[in-house]
């Protein structure tokens, strides 16, 4: 419900737009027809509804649709029906109906009241409806709306109201007690006198008349208690000593209820009214009265009313006199009906009101009927005051109405009542007076009542007629002075003071203080004086006590008279007291003595200290005050055996009180300061000072004995230590005094007359000197205490005791400024320098001449006063809101002080401002980049010193010297933290042109800033690693400068250079929008202009509304315009999100432009009114926060984080806001999956591009936008965040706790980054981010929220360890620096790892904890719900906190390698780790995540340790790991399927791994087990037959061993889904077909069976063929037999006509179908033959011809046709080639998974057949040795003349294109070891790559009977090394680029070790020569060389290269082959 009325609420504020929504909550509601006919029933919702649209129309009633109205006007006329039970919904209670009527009616009467409309629409139907609700009263809930009505009463009709009131009078049973006593004594009620009151004066009758005396006696027998007690007398009249009669016997007396019979008649009659009656009683004259509120009734009507409630009253006097026992009802029934009774009266004494101003103000028998009802009024006001129920409430309530009936009477008639009214109020007054309670904190409602009504009528007297007034105060006044009347006898005890003489006092005292007129004061005071000094009051009592309280009350008005006789007589009375303490006859004083002199005259002090506000009467009091305190001092000191702190200390919180707004900054008279500095010497001297040290010094108790010499000195010194000995106010009083005491700095040269003169405040009565030695040792020793032993008790042997005692004054003084509100001095609310308490400080240490020693001690109280400071705002650390804002306040204050004190002429106090200044700014150093200490520091530079001083060049330089250096190091410091926000205020204060023209010259600022730089890598400006170090801040403080730098680039920034561009910029923007607005105000906005002539003739309503033209309302103008621009910029980024969303590209300049110009829009609003303006613009805020992380580009986050710095730095005051949008913008990405959080992108780096070969998983395609342009998005905004979080960490807990939800969200499970490689660095970034924040647990200010800090630390451990989930990859950026950033964040996570260790040990080690106090390692058997047991959680903590430590050193020396692959050459240190280590490393990691364990391994894969432990963890918990294909190798293993391992059992349910692993389970270790090569099958049918053929060789070499012929089942059926995969697999399979040749060994049983098998395959493939297949495969091995079967035409014919020959049988061949494709290029279809193409080519087997085809791909544009040329061999084995360029294939798509710039050309080629294949041509090359049969110069010239002269962009370009080919070349030649590298076999095409081919000898195998004569590992030729290597020495940065590419390659390739070897090693029984000899697998692995760490393999492949570089055997084998065969070398 309560949300349903928050949308009303809002859709009342915006109608127009919430229009929906409305029509929502109409609908809701039941129709109007349903509720006005039959018998309706409604349900909850629709009760919801209607009162929601009563919500809406009570705060809108005007509402142009009129289907609200309607609705409520229904529901309001059904009000009749819901009388029966069955309208309700079932079980909805009486108290919900109750609630329900009344939000209804209070709705429709705001509504009402807001609408003439709607009012007279309500009004049409409310007499019918109460009418109605009247005839059916005994319904229950009609009575609940009744009382419903009474609270909220609708408009009703004039003619309705009187038929109302007609109907309420006669069926509510009013009625009046018959044969009232009044009508027995016929006395009518208009005649009715004052000689009918009871206590009216002519009631007061002489002592002597017996009869006129109350008997208490005779009312107590028949009376309860109160009855009794309400007979007390009091004294009256002129003194005379008469007694007030019972209110019992006065009331019997006068209305004849003596009469039994009358008495028993009345009794009987208020009995026998039901309590049912009553309630329709007091609803009845309720309900009349608000009619009366709403409308005119009829003249006669309304006397039958007046007459009605007349009698009403007139019954309150008989009905309140009945006794309590007479009640037949008792107990709680007897309660209830006395408060039914007495509510009716009060609704009928309202309503008698009510009519009163009805009366004719002329006619008499209206003046006669108003003196009627007044003294009605005042006769049932005493009635109820004499009650027996007057205690309660309801009775008070009906009290309070009468006493406002007494009111309003005396103001009506133009006060022609007043004077008879107060003569009659008059004894009303005394008689309360005479009830109330004497000393209760409240006297009672009714003496607040009377008090009101009294302070009512005066001041509307003090107006009309003051005379009546002045006699009516004088008359109570006097009574005061009256007294009892008893006549003193011997021996006979004086009696108590009166109750009425006390409570009168009180009354005048605070009549005195509401009225607050001079007059009044000075009437009453005099009297009140008069009584102290002469009268009763003299002497001690209770009435002295109560007038001294009374004359305080009427100082503090402040009126000067009154004040300065009051004070006299206060300080006269205090002083008084103080003198006759200790004296005889102090003894036999009353009680009441010392309660004046400890509560009641201290109270007074501190009263007209808080009342009086005039300046000179402040001083004046001020002045009196501390002269006071003096004289107490002295006094007390003279007073034996009695300690000055007991007559002192009740002073000092008057004292503190009238100081508290004393400036102690400015000058001091003298003699006020000597008063200040009395008062703090006996505040020392007396102990009064709380504690200023937090542990006691003394060790032995203080004495007690307070009339000592030397117990002063204990004294003292418990003062120091604690614990404090007297009342708690006075602690905090002296605190205050503090805040307003000045420096009690001494005279300057006279030490000799001040130590006198202190000597003489120390011993009174000795002029002599010192006094005690014993004192002053005491007094030396609380002082060295005071000092924090600072300065030794044996150092001040010098220092006197008085002087001691001075010193400690001062310490005390000075320690408790600082320590009681952080060193704020009073002065006004304005945070200036001038309000730093060290100006105080600082002042002693400027007196010329002081003692070494004294020295020493003011310098030590310097410390300890700053010492203090830091303690008070350390306290303060986890504060919020105002406090923290005050906090932030005095430290600035401090600061900036501190700064400006460091340019003083002093050395000494230079010295010590620079020393506190250094220690505060490490302390807190968010005082870096507060503005204004900035200013200060800005402007110190330039402070010019004193015109007395500039002739000392000594001095300026010094003082300029230490400035510049304070503002160096200063700068450096911020930008070492927080370079954005520092560069940030820079550059404000850059843009602040006024404060550079105030500081002229400003040559020393721009020379400081212009030698400040940083940048990327190591920073000269600071030592050690400092958050700026951090690449992903130093990134965000690129951005920040705003300086156009390539951020991914390494750059070295110029702080001052870039600041005054930017500065320039954001001002230029900010004169724009300047322009703008005076342009706009000139022309006056952009409406339209308004018609001619009516200008002047605006409607009244628009004025009212404010809805006038604009141009009558410059701030209208104004909000126009921001109006009309905000619009338009919110317009252009939502626009430029837009374009974002549907992938365009966002222009940086036009977005950064936007974006500048809508932050100068917004940052020029914050004015004074900064709250509502944020309000305002709070959705330009939000697009300005959001805009970037839609975008989510580098360049877009540049622009963010450059406006997010400006914001921050030139409004300081939208930091929180904008780091609540970016916290909300980051989570945000987080739920979509952005950039860093890109978590669902299945392609996330290199592993996603190569599945599945190499890595399990579905091939994906690659995403719409790039990855790396989102994490590098990412990067700089988490720089910025860093940044901030530096700034805001130690002065707001507000901002920390939104750092902390947004890192709670970012490491929240399920782990939810990206894999991506390039997020390592930002990664690890962001969880050094979230340990930093874990360690403000330790600071103080979130010392609060500990625990969660430790929850979140836990958080972070685990994602960091989940970083380590997967195997490592590489990733390359082709960018250096990015590499090493990489590296840089990872070691600084690394550094505060290693870092946090220490600090965690000196942590525990010191047993601080948990918030609660207990140490998190001490907790014994506590359970956390989330750790489990706490001492196991802290070790396992540790474990993974070591284990992480692990391996972020192994992933940074990992990464360093790949950012400096030509690093050092010698090989790093490994990681020394004992076995036992491993093996916890692997439990460890297994328990936090077991893919963790798995990725250990994969970074050790030579660890037998590691691998043992691994598969005891599996195959323990292979379970829970079935979803990991990563643990296969661990329980999938020879011995497993050897031993038919139950593991195997769990295969079916294994989640799939890569091509490649499983190709490995295929081998003969495996033995085909069912189990294991079902899951290889399962995994092979998992992957689309087109990825599964490019295993096609291996897969056929499985056949070999496929005994259970599962492996041709697969294949058969992947041909039924895939014809290519049919088709390939045919062409393999005839290539693996045997001809034995004659002469040769015949072929093995195996090798024979799987020849045989061959064949029945193929035909197999060939019968599951449906017609359509078939025919494809028909028409496409028939076309490509064709063109191979040439080679055999072409061998008969000779040489020079072979080429004919190929034209002739190529114009023979004929395509059928558009459907045939390249054997060796599946994606490639063949749109024809280029029959002149063919050429015979070379060969000592049969004769391979080339022939050109014209091919378009099959997924591209079919008009795109392309050349591609294919030889067809005839005679020659092609499944090596094959072979190696699968290998070769694997590398490039791992190269190009890695972003590796390398070069490899894996050409196709296809086995079609025994002997036969097809091979494609690469195209656009030539051979080496065909470049050399046309040029004789080697590569270098010949690059040159075909790319044009070295140095020139085309030949750099081909040399590039050399380097990255024969890079990639040189990964592919180092592992498959090709030999027969002469120049035939090297290939280069047009853009200078280099490409390999014919791979005849590979492996193990070379020419020359494997002869190996070429033994470099890859051919590096003198003339490759020319174009590689121009120095020749290989010192070139080419060279190292080669080097640094082939290490790279070499790095990634041996990632994928195991994927390749399984390629080559399936192929081992395949018969080709590379498997012939040797150990070719073994070396093969052997040449990954696993075992060796990334630095060693680095520096291998450089040996290798260095190896190779020019090798001999090279050179020697391209001239045997040029010899041998002409090939040209």
């Amino acid at each position: 419900m309560e949300s349903l009325l928050e949308l009303c609420d809002l859709i009342a504020q915006n109608p127009a737009q919430f229009s929906e929504k409305l029509a929502w909550i109409c609908n809701r509601c039941p129709s109007p027809e349903s509720l006005l006919t039959g018998s309706p029933r409604v349900s909850r919702s629709q009760l919801n509804a209607i009162l929601g649209v009563a919500r809406f129309l009570s705060k809108c009633p005007d509402h142009a649709h009129e289907t609200p109205k309607s609705l409520l006007l229904a529901s309001y006329r059904s009000i009749p029906s819901s009388f029966n039970p069955s309208f309700w919904p079932q079980s909805f209670s009486k108290d919900s109906i109750s609630t329900f009527f009344n939000d209804f009616l209070n709705c429709i009467s705001k509504a009402a009241d807001l609408s003439t409309d709607f009012a007279t629409d309500v009004a049409g139907f409310t007499g019918e409806i109460v009418i109605y609700t009247i005839s059916n009263s005994n319904s229950e809930i009609s009575r609940i709306f009744l009382n419903a009505l009474c609270l909220n009463f609708p408009p009703i009709l004039p003619s309705d109201a009187n038929n109302l009131v007609s109907i309420l009078l006669e069926r509510f049973e009013i009625s009046v007690v018959p044969s009232s006593p009044r009508e027995a004594l016929s006395i009518t009620p208009d005649t009715t006198s004052a000689q009918s009151s009871p206590i009216s004066v002519n009631h007061y009758q002489s002592p002597g008349n017996d009869n006129s005396i109350a008997s208490a006696g005779s009312t107590s027998s028949v009376a309860s208690r109160d009855e009794a007690s309400s007979s007390r007398g009091i004294v009256v009249n002129g003194g005379s000593s008469i007694a007030w009669k019972s209110n019992m016997d006065l009331l019997s007396g006068t209305m004849g209820l003596n009469d039994v019979s009358v008495y028993k008649k009345a009794l009987a009659f208020f009995e026998e009214e039901s309590l049912k009656s009553l309630e329709k009683q007091e609803i009845a004259f309720k309900l009349i009265g608000h009619v009366l509120d709403k409308v005119a009734i009829d003249p006669k009507l309304l006397d039958h009313v007046r007459g009605v409630a007349k009698e009403q009253l007139q019954s309150i006097l008989t009905f309140l006199k009945m006794r309590k026992s007479d009640w037949t009802e008792q107990g709680q029934l007897l309660k209830v009906r006395i408060n039914s009774k007495l509510s009716v009266y009060q609704a009928a004494a309202r309503l008698q009101i009510k009519t009163l101003p009805s009366l004719d103000a002329e006619g008499k028998s209206s003046k006669r009927l108003l003196h009627g009802a007044l003294a009605l009024l005042i006769e049932a006001s005493e009635a109820c005051l004499f009650s027996v129920w007057r205690k309660l409430r309801a009775c008070e309530e009906l009290f309070s109405s009468l006493l406002s009936g007494i009111s309003q009477a005396a103001v009506s008639r133009g006060g022609q009542l007043l004077r008879i009214l107060l003569i009659r109020f008059k004894p009303l007054v005394l008689a309360t007076c005479a009830q109330a309670d004497t000393w209760g904190s409240s006297p009672g409602v009714m003496f607040e009542s009377v008090l009101k009504t009294c302070c009512e009528i005066i001041y509307f007297g003090w107006m009309k007629d003051r005379s009546p007034v002045d006699t009516f105060i004088m008359g109570v006044a006097t009574s005061v002075r009256e007294r009892n009347d008893y006549e003193e006898e011997d021996g006979k005890e004086k009696q108590a003071v009166p109750a009425v003489q006390l409570n009168v006092i009180r009354l005048l005292a605070e009549l005195t203080v509401a009225v607050n007129k001079s007059e009044v004061v000075d009437m009453i005071l005099p009297l009140f004086i008069e009584s102290l000094e002469e009268g009763d009051a003299s002497t001690p009592g209770l009435l002295r006590i109560r007038l001294l309280d009374a004359v305080s009350r009427m100082a503090s008005l402040g009126f000067e008279k009154s004040y300065r006789e009051a004070i006299v007589l206060i300080i006269r009375s205090y002083l008084g007291k103080l003198s006759s303490v200790g004296s005889a006859e102090s003894k036999t004083q009353a009680p009441e003595a010392t309660t004046e002199r400890v509560e009641t005259l201290p109270a007074g002090f501190l009263m007209i200290a808080r009342g009086i506000t005039s300046t000179r009467l402040r001083s004046d009091y001020r002045h009196r005050l501390l002269s006071l305190c003096s004289d107490v001092g002295l006094a007390a000191e003279s007073k034996s055996g009695r300690s000055g702190a007991d007559f002192l200390g009740p002073l000092l919180p008057a004292v503190s009180e009238i100081c508290s707004d004393f400036d102690p900054s400015v000058d001091v008279e003298p003699s006020l300061l000597k008063l200040f500095r009395n008062l703090w010497f006996y505040i020392a001297l007396f102990g009064l000072a709380p504690s200023i040290q937090k542990i006691p010094t003394g060790s032995k108790p203080v004495s007690t004995t307070l009339n000592s010499v030397g117990s002063m000195g204990a004294i003292a010194l418990q003062a120091v230590g604690g614990p404090y000995m007297w009342n708690a106010q006075w602690s905090s009083a002296v605190q205050r005094i503090s805040q307003g005491t000045p420096p009690l700095v001494v005279s300057s040269v006279k030490w000799l007359e001040d130590e006198l003169e202190l000597n003489a405040l120390h011993n009174p009565d000795s002029r002599r000197g010192s006094g005690n030695e014993k004192a002053a040792v005491s007094q030396r020793t609380a002082l060295s205490a005071a000092l924090g032993g600072r300065v030794e008790v044996s150092a001040m042997s010098a220092i006197s005791g008085v002087k001691a005692t001075y010193l400690l004054a001062v310490a005390f003084l000075e320690i408790i400024r600082f320590s009681s509100n952080g060193g704020v001095l009073n002065g006004g609310p304005s945070s200036t320098v001038s309000r730093s308490a060290f100006s105080c400080v600082f002042e002693y240490l400027r007196s010329p001449n002081l003692m070494p020693a004294v020295s020493q001690c003011l310098t030590a109280i310097v410390h300890q006063a700053f010492e203090a400071a830091i303690a008070w705002l350390e306290a303060r650390a986890s504060e919020t809101g105002q406090e923290a804002e005050i906090r932030e306040s005095t430290l600035s204050v401090h600061t900036c002080f501190l700064i400006k004190n460091s340019s003083q002429r002093d050395e000494h106090i230079r010295d010590i401002s620079v020393n506190l200044l250094t220690r505060l700014r490490d302390r807190f150093p968010q005082i870096l980049w507060n503005p204004s200490c900035l200013d200060a520091l800005l402007l110190s530079v330039h402070n010019d010193p004193p015109s007395t001083l500039v002739n000392d060049p000594a001095y300026l330089a010094s003082v300029r010297s230490l400035c510049q250096r304070i503002v160096r190091e200063w700068i450096i410091v911020s930008l070492s933290h927080a370079p954005c926000t520092s560069q940030g205020l820079l550059q404000e204060r850059l843009c602040k042109a006024d404060t550079w023209q105030r500081t002229q010259p400003t040559a020393d600022v721009v020379s400081l800033l212009s030698e400040i730089r940083i940048g990327t890598g190591k920073n000269d400006c600071w030592t050690g690693t400092k958050t700026a170090n951090i690449p992903a801040v130093m990134a965000a403080a690129a951005a920040a400068s705003g300086g156009n730098l390539k951020l991914t680039d390494a750059f070295n920034l110029e702080v001052l250079g870039t600041g005054m561009v930017s500065a320039t910029v954001k001002c230029n923007h900010a004169g724009e929008i300047a322009g703008m607005r005076r342009l706009y105000e000139s022309i006056g906005g952009l409406d339209k202009p308004p018609p001619v002539g009516s200008g002047l003739n605006l409607d009244r309503t628009e004025l009212a509304s404010g809805a006038s033209l604009q141009q009558h309302h410059p701030q209208s103008k104004n909000e126009s315009f921001n109006d009309m621009l905000l619009s338009r910029f919110v317009c252009l980024l939502q626009k430029f999100v837009n374009i974002a969303e549907s992938g365009g590209e966002v222009d940086k300049s036009s977005f950064r432009e936007t974006c500048s110009q809508a932050t100068a829009l917004l940052l020029s609003n914050m004015g004074s009114d900064s709250k509502s303006k944020i309000e305002s613009f709070s959705q330009l805020l939000r697009l300005l926060c959001w805009c970037p992380a839609y975008i989510t580009t580098p360049d877009a986050m540049e622009t963010g984080v450059y406006i997010w710095t400006w914001l921050v730095s030139a409004a300081p005051q939208l930091g929180s806001l904008v780091l609540a949008e970016l916290v909300d913008a980051w989570l945000w990405t987080i739920d979509t999956k952005r950039g860093l959080f890109a978590s669902d992108v299945m392609y996330y780096g290199p592993a996603a591009k190569l599945r599945p070969h190499l890595a399990p998983g579905e091939p994906e395609r690659l995403p719409e936008k790039d990855p790396v342009e989102q994490i590098m998005a990412h990067r700089l905004w988490l720089g910025f965040l860093i940044d901030r979080f530096e700034v805001v960490r130690h002065d707001s807990v507000e901002q920390l706790l939104l750092l902390g939800r947004m890192l709670q969200g970012t490491t929240k499970l399920p782990w939810s980054f990206s894999r991506h490689p390039a997020v390592t660095g930002t990664f690890f970034t962001l969880m050094l981010f979230g340990l930093k924040f874990c360690s403000c647990q330790s600071q103080g200010n979130l010392h609060n929220f500990s625990t969660g800090l430790q929850l979140l630390e836990d958080r972070i451990y685990r994602a960091s360890l989940g970083w380590f989930a997967h195997e490592p990859e590489w990733y390359d950026l082709n960018n250096n620096n990015f590499a090493q950033s990489e590296v840089q964040s990872l070691s600084i996570f690394v550094h505060h790892l290693l870092s946090e260790r220490l600090d965690t040990s000196h942590h525990d080690s010191k047993g601080r904890g948990l918030e609660n106090g207990s140490s998190l390692n001490g907790v014994k058997d506590h359970c956390h719900p989330v750790w489990g047991q706490m001492e196991n959680y802290t070790v396992a903590r540790e474990k993974r906190r070591q284990l992480l430590l692990m391996l972020c050193q192994h992933e940074a020396d990992r990464l360093d390698v790949w950012a400096q692959p030509v690093g050092p050459r010698e090989n790093t240190s490994r990681l020394k780790i004992s076995t036992e280590k491993w093996i916890d490393y692997a439990r460890t990691a297994f328990s936090v995540d077991p893919r963790i364990a798995l990725s250990l391994a994969a970074r050790f894969p030579t660890n037998s340790t590691l691998k043992s432990e691994l598969s005891q963890l599996v195959q323990t918990h292979i379970l829970e790991i079935r979803n990991i294909p990563e643990a296969l190798p661990y329980f999938v293993t020879p011995k497993a399927v050897d031993e038919n391992s139950s593991l195997l059992q769990q295969l079916p349910h294994w989640a799939a791994c890569s091509i490649t692993q499983a190709l490995e389970f295929l081998t003969p270790a495996y033995k085909g087990h069912p189990r294991v090569m079902a899951y290889v099958l399962r995994v092979l049918e998992s992957y689309p037959p087109e990825r599964v053929t490019f295993f096609m060789p291996q897969l056929v070499q499985a056949l070999r061993h496929d005994e259970e012929r599962l492996v041709e089942g697969y294949l058969l059926r992947a041909t039924q889904r895939s014809d290519i995969f049919a088709h390939i697999l045919i062409w393999h399979l005839q290539g693996e077909t045997f001809v034995p040749e004659s002469g040769k060994d015949a072929v093995s049983a195996k090798s024979s069976s799987f020849q045989a098998l061959l064949p029945v395959v193929r035909q197999h493939i060939i019968d599951g063929f449906n017609p359509k297949a078939l025919d494809l495969f028909q028409r496409e091995f028939d076309f490509f037999d064709e063109v191979t079967s040439i080679s055999g035409v072409l061998f008969p014919l000779p040489k020079e006509e072979r080429r004919a020959g190929i034209r002739r049988e190529l114009e023979k061949i004929q395509m059928h179908g558009d459907d045939l494709y390249l054997p060796t290029a599946p994606n490639k279809l063949v749109r024809g033959i280029q029959v002149d193409s063919g050429i015979p080519l070379q060969s000592a087997a049969k004769v391979p011809i080339m022939i050109t085809f014209n091919v378009v791909d099959r997924d591209g544009d079919g008009r795109d046709v392309k050349p591609q040329a294919c030889i067809f061999k005839v005679g020659d084995d092609c499944r090596q080639d094959v072979l190696a360029l699968q290998v070769i294939s694997l590398l490039k798509d791992i190269f190009e998974a890695v972003r590796l710039n390398l070069y490899l050309f894996p050409y196709g080629v296809l086995p079609t057949g025994p002997e036969r294949g097809i091979i494609e041509v690469v195209p656009n090359t030539r051979s080496r040795s065909q470049m050399g049969e046309t040029t004789d110069g080697g590569l270098y010239e010949i690059f040159q003349q075909d790319f044009g002269p070295v140095g020139s962009p085309s030949f750099e370009a081909a040399r590039k294109n050399f380097l990255i080919s024969s890079a990639g070349y040189a990964v592919a030649s180092l592992l498959l070891q090709p030999k027969d590298r002469h120049n035939g076999n090297l290939l280069f095409d047009n853009e200078g790559r280099l490409v390999h081919i014919d791979f005849g000898f590979i492996l193990e195998t070379s020419p020359g009977g494997n002869m190996r004569f070429e033994s470099a590992h890859f051919k590096l030729s003198h003339e490759m090394t020319q174009l590689l290597d121009p120095s020749g020495v290989m010192k070139s940065d080419t060279w190292y680029l080669f080097v640094s590419l082939c290490v790279k390659g070499y790095l990634a390739a041996r990632r994928h070790m195991n994927g390749i070897i399984n390629t080559v090693q399936l192929m081992i029984d395949s018969g080709l020569p590379c498997f012939s000899r040797g150990d070719p697998i073994g070396n093969l692995r052997r040449r990954f060389h696993p075992e060796m760490s990334e630095r060693e393999a680095a520096n291998f492949m450089i040996r290798i290269c260095t190896d190779a570089y020019n090798k001999w055997t090279t050179a020697g084998y391209d001239l045997i082959q040029y010899l041998q065969q002409g090939i040209e070398k």
